[in-house]
């Protein structure tokens, strides 16, 4: 199968995602964006043995090393990242230097923020190993690290080189993560496409069965999506908010069970139903709309209720997210399928009695 490739227009920064099978293994691809002679690959534990190598043969003839991390949310920390800039002194990277990001989003957004920081901005590529990296955290530039008190706080705003998405990496990616990613799938056409959303209700079987013709199309579809976004929107002002339909809440849930017992794409499947129905409270959308996204994310296998959560702590965690203005709830809700909004000022009781009814 031939790669597919997709085009995120920043100008004099833009850059391609390639999608599609072995694409680590062509090397001449991902070797054209590395502009320096200096090279760190940041891998996490979990990847290491199984990609780290395929990489690494592609180096002949730069200076690299390699920074292998823990694996999880957890780690995805202010610590984290100063064991990258350690790595980084250590090999002697300048401001040519690029650092290749093999991993999930947690290796993403680190190695992004790392990429970001070190000597005020060096390259990055980004080479994601899960779905939700795909069609999510890779594309864009969102870089960050959490803290105890909120996920993301701290990060910046970098985008990569290039994107690398080998399909062949999803082989060995364990269920529950895979499903996870398809959550991200789903939002896209939740958040601005019908006619997708219904194309993701006709081929979820062929999803689910990791079909390698439709997961290419679905992954491309996402990016698209994404990359326009992106483009039109790049530092969050207007539109791009629309993309975090379901995260206000999902990450609300991330950090009250504790980074790691909620994967990302199952916080944002919770999220993304609890906004919905929030939206038929108050009177924005239909009832059915948000049954409809509920019966699609169960046939992935994905979760859409909390588990149990003190409301008014879960409210507190929503205030800090960064889409608020001026203390000022703003959430993500929606008129229906493929019609998401931002919406000020969302009535706190409302999303009390919501989120105590689920």
């Amino acid at each position: 199968m031939n790669p597919t490739t997709v085009d995120v227009g920043l100008g004099h920064r833009s850059y391609p995602i390639r999608i599609g099978p072995g694409l680590l293994g062509r090397t001449a691809d991902w070797r054209a964006a590395i502009r320096g002679r200096h090279v760190l690959v940041v891998t996490n534990a979990t990847i290491a043995p199984l990609y780290l190598e395929r990489v690494r043969a592609g180096l002949d003839g730069f200076v690299h090393d390699a920074l292998v991390l823990p694996d999880g949310e957890a780690h995805k920390t202010l610590a984290s990242t100063d064991r990258m800039f350690e790595a980084l002194a250590r090999l002697g990277a300048s401001r040519d230097a690029t650092i290749l990001a093999l991993g999930g989003g947690v290796i993403g957004d680190l190695a992004g923020f790392a990429a970001a920081c070190w000597m005020r901005g060096i390259d990055f590529v980004q080479m994601p190993t899960t779905l939700l990296a795909m069609v999510d955290s890779s594309v864009g530039g969102k870089t960050g690290v959490n803290l105890p008190a909120g996920k993301n706080l701290v990060g910046a705003f970098h985008q990569p080189r290039a994107v690398v998405a080998d399909t062949d990496t999803l082989a060995t990616l364990p269920p529950r993560e895979y499903r996870a990613g398809i959550a991200e799938i789903v939002k896209y056409g939740a958040i601005g496409d019908a006619a997708f959303f219904g194309w993701l209700e006709e081929h979820a079987d062929a999803l689910n069965a990791r079909d390698d013709a439709v997961l290419v199309d679905a992954i491309a579809t996402s990016c698209r999506h994404k990359a326009g976004v992106v483009a039109r929107d790049e530092h969050e002002h207007g539109e791009r908010a629309l993309l975090n339909f379901g995260h206000t809440f999902g990450h609300a849930l991330e950090t009250d069970t504790g980074y790691g017992t909620l994967l990302h794409g199952e916080a944002v499947a919770i999220g993304m139903v609890l906004a919905a129905k929030l939206s038929a409270d108050l009177g924005r959308a239909s009832r059915a709309d948000a049954e409809r996204l509920e019966r699609l994310l169960l046939a992935f296998g994905l979760p859409t209720a909390p588990p149990p959560s003190d409301p008014q702590r879960l409210l507190a965690l929503m205030r800090l997210d960064k889409k608020n203005l001026s203390g000022r709830l703003r959430l993500i809700l929606w008129r229906g399928v493929g019609h998401a909004e931002i919406v000020p000022d969302v009535d706190e009781a409302a999303i009390l009695s919501r989120l105590a009814a689920a």
